[in-house]
């Protein structure tokens, strides 16, 4: 006979209480609409577009969500960040580590100055601060008693590399492995942690590149002849963050359009 599982409280299905980092534009303005389409109450972080933050909370149905604004780099910051959602929320049910720092620093043409301040910066917002937020929501999520979920926005570059933004593909894969190791740390508290890992994502930020020659080469890495739409990344996430994808802990989920395969 298998052992049973740990008795938990339901994990609801709609009505949690999501902060969303990085939420002002772009994939994270679509996670933040998901969320609240799905019927929860979004805190909508910034760290310093506050104009584009106020249009994504403006823009969110339902209500009960907030705007709060927070430099994650700063673990002071991100711990009055936490309180604050968890305050004005009334508790966290729901992560999603979203705010990242992607900034070109080719090592061929980039001087030593530059690498070494691109290097410190993604390490304290995509690592560091992704570190530091899941450990300040997984301590409420435990304090609550319900459970929780923690979801990771990764990178494909983790895995194919990423010559132009090398520190951004190293920080991606930290945060696959880190989503890994709070998996099994946090599984007996009822919390599942799970990353994904998009291609290209036809967001504001990158849209650019999307045009003449460079666009066509971005498409045809997919069999599909297209890149990502933000909203397809949000789905797979609202569905990493769902009841019914406790067993999928632990998972690093490739949502690239098979435009790279890994073994």
């Amino acid at each position: 006979m298998s052992k049973s599982a740990p008795a938990f409280p339901v994990f609801p299905v709609t009505g949690r209480r999501v902060l969303v980092s990085g939420a002002s534009r772009g994939l994270g303005r679509a996670l933040a609409q998901a969320f609240a389409a799905n019927g929860d109450r979004v805190a909508v972080h910034y760290g310093s577009r506050r104009d584009e933050a106020e249009a994504t909370l403006a823009a969110l149905a339902g209500d009960g969500h907030i705007l709060v604004g927070a430099d994650i780099a700063d673990p002071a910051a991100a711990e009055r960040l936490v309180d604050r959602v968890a305050e004005d929320l009334g508790g966290i049910d729901v992560l999603v580590n979203n705010a990242a720092v992607n900034t070109p620093h080719p090592p061929a043409d980039t001087d030593y100055a530059t690498w070494v301040t691109a290097w410190r910066d993604h390490t304290a917002v995509n690592l560091l601060g992704t570190a530091n937020l899941s450990h300040l929501a997984a301590t409420r999520m435990i304090a609550g008693g319900a459970g929780g979920r923690i979801v990771n926005i990764g990178s494909r570059g983790a895995f194919r590399g990423e010559p132009d933004h090398p520190a951004y593909g190293a920080t991606k894969a930290a945060v696959h492995a880190l989503g890994q190791s709070l998996a099994v740390a946090l599984a007996p508290h009822g919390i599942a942690v799970a990353s994904v890992a998009p291609g290209f994502i036809d967001t504001d930020r990158v849209s650019h590149r999307l045009t003449g020659p460079e666009g066509d080469a971005i498409r045809a890495q997919s069999p599909f002849g297209r890149v990502a739409a933000p909203a397809e990344i949000a789905a797979a996430v609202l569905w990493a963050a769902s009841p019914d994808a406790l067993w999928a802990s632990g998972t690093i989920l490739d949502l690239n359009g098979a435009s790279y395969l890994r073994s």
